[in-house]
């Protein structure tokens, strides 16, 4: 199992300049992309919230600056990600996986509806037999709901998977799954090192998990 942003595809780039032209349209000044990247990782509502407060810290903002806000972000993000790109390994590492006959999952906390076109564009649609975005069931990471479910869709056991992943949030839900976890360097976890969260093993590079 795999997350997406921050493990397989940078696509910070693309979720600033949606960030940027929703605050710009809501008369708030833009955040850049260096704190848009400590703000990703908790799917999209928590993004645009982090992004009202200009802070990770969003308990301030109210439910319905979130919907108004929340609505630009989706129109505008889902006009394209031309700026987004797969990391370095990703995709020769899901080719190796395949050829194995090694099932594959995605497991990410971004909206179900940006999936389909950015798999198709990112050419990694074919890979993954199970796919579940951070609104196909009433929980997201790191709640371990969507490891369970491909779990049980797979018929596979704890001992039997691997989550990949790059942040707290991963790391965590694969902890409450009973999931070993290994988690890349590059990733998006908070500005903080992702070694600090206690994965199985951490990778400078996915095509590691060969050596």
């Amino acid at each position: 199992m795999f997350d997406l942003d921050g493990t397989l595809i940078d696509s910070v780039p693309d979720l600033a300049v949606a960030t940027d032209k929703m605050l710009l349209q809501l008369g708030r000044a833009p955040a850049g992309m260096e704190k848009v990247r400590n703000w990703v990782g908790n799917g999209a509502p928590v993004l645009v919230r982090r992004a009202l407060a200009d802070d990770i810290d969003h308990q301030a903002i109210t439910a319905e600056q979130e919907a108004e806000a929340l609505a630009i972000f989706m129109q505008v993000y889902g006009s394209g990600d031309s700026l987004t790109t797969l990391y370095p390994g990703a995709l020769d590492t899901l080719k190796s996986l395949h050829l194995l006959g090694i099932k594959l999952a995605l497991v990410t906390n971004k909206p179900e509806k940006f999936l389909p076109r950015l798999l198709a564009d990112t050419t990694m649609a074919e890979f993954f037999q199970w796919i579940v975005g951070g609104d196909t069931l009433p929980e997201k990471k790191p709640d371990p709901a969507g490891l369970l479910w491909v779990m049980q869709q797979a018929q596979v056991t704890a001992q039997q998977c691997l989550f990949v992943g790059d942040s707290r949030n991963d790391v965590l839900a694969a902890h409450a799954a009973g999931v070993a976890c290994i988690a890349v360097t590059y990733g998006y976890n908070y500005g903080q090192p992702i070694s600090a969260e206690n994965p199985a093993l951490v990778v400078d590079d996915l095509r590691e998990l060969f050596l």
